[in-house]
């Protein structure tokens, strides 16, 4: 083999080699920077890219995927001097290759740092009770603050996280306290609740009662005057009655009224509660003279013959007027 052929298979060598120091393949979800002469020209996509061997390489290899930064445990102080160690995560995403990687040095380092500074600066503008409340609020804040600030480096911050907040032992124990003392003020002002409404219905309900007995007793008193006044209207009736009989003459009435009223009298006696024996100077033939002269009115009523005021016995005992008692 003679020089020139050496030559040219070395040419060939050369050639394929400077052909596959210009390819390079960039893998799914990652951007390559390309520098000339150590100043950045451009940035390689995912896929087969050629660059100018010995002229070009390749600078920084970042990641566009999403990643997770964690951020470790540190003391916050809130404004209300209560010291907690607080601890959380952030989420971040490249957008602009060459400003990640030419912006900013360590970029990891560099969001980690400036998102626990706004950790303290955010958490230690709170008190502690809305510190331990409004973590979705102090999440909100953080990725606003962490946004803004890592906007310049074309890094996207997706989400910051809290993910503890671990006050003092003893400041969780007073906080335990005052948490069961407000829970037993409300239980007690729930009960006194309960018991000033139950007076409250058990008042309504005993008014209500007494106007429903007002209004029987007012019932049963214009019932009872009503009574009173229809007797006393058939007693009115009754005494116009005999009165006008006797006006005309018929004595016989006369001796049905008093008859009447004697045997209730009587009646009354015996119906006394307080009196089992009854011992009286009357005499019985007055009570059967006045029985008489009721039989002797009723058979004037009915009789057949018409003569309403003729007596069938002549008798003058049961013509005349019923005796007196004890006459």
């Amino acid at each position: 083999m003679s020089g020139g052929d050496i030559a040219i298979i070395a040419l060939v060598l050369f050639a394929i080699i400077v052909v596959f120091a210009g390819i390079k393949q960039v893998p799914q979800g990652y951007n390559w920077t390309v520098e000339r002469f150590g100043r950045y020209t451009r940035t390689l996509q995912p896929g087969l890219n050629l660059i100018v061997p010995f002229f070009d390489r390749v600078g920084a290899k970042l990641n566009r995927m999403e990643q997770v930064l964690d951020v470790p445990s540190q003391e916050v102080i809130t404004r209300d001097n209560a010291t907690c160690t607080v601890d959380g995560v952030a989420f971040y995403q490249v957008l602009d290759a060459a400003r990640a990687a030419y912006e900013v040095s360590n970029l990891k380092s560099a969001i980690l740092n400036i998102t626990m500074t706004n950790i303290r600066t955010v958490m230690g503008s709170m008190d502690l009770d809305n510190l331990l409340s409004n973590r979705d609020e102090i999440n909100a804040r953080l990725l606003h603050v962490v946004d803004a600030a890592t906007e310049a480096w074309g890094v996207k911050i997706t989400r910051v996280e809290i993910k503890d907040i671990n006050p003092p032992a003893d400041l969780v124990a007073s906080m335990a306290r005052q948490m069961k003392a407000e829970r037993e003020k409300r239980a007690q002002i729930l009960e006194a609740e309960g018991l000033r409404q139950s007076a409250i219905l058990k008042a309504e309900g005993e008014k209500q009662a007494q106007v429903l007995q007002a209004e029987g007793r007012r019932e049963a008193a214009f019932r009872d005057a009503e009574a009173r006044e229809r007797l006393a209207e058939a007693e009115a009736k009754a005494t116009a009655l005999v009165s006008e009989a006797v006006s005309n003459g018929d004595v016989q009435a006369l001796n049905y009224f008093i008859a009447d009223k004697y045997t209730q009298a009587l009646g009354q006696f015996a119906h006394s509660p307080n009196q089992k024996i009854l011992m009286l100077p009357v005499e019985a033939s007055a009570l059967i003279g006045s029985l008489g002269g009721i039989a002797e009115l009723a058979r004037s009523a009915f009789a057949d013959d018409g003569s309403r005021g003729g007596p069938t016995d002549a008798s003058p005992r049961r013509r005349g007027a019923v005796p007196p008692v004890g006459g």
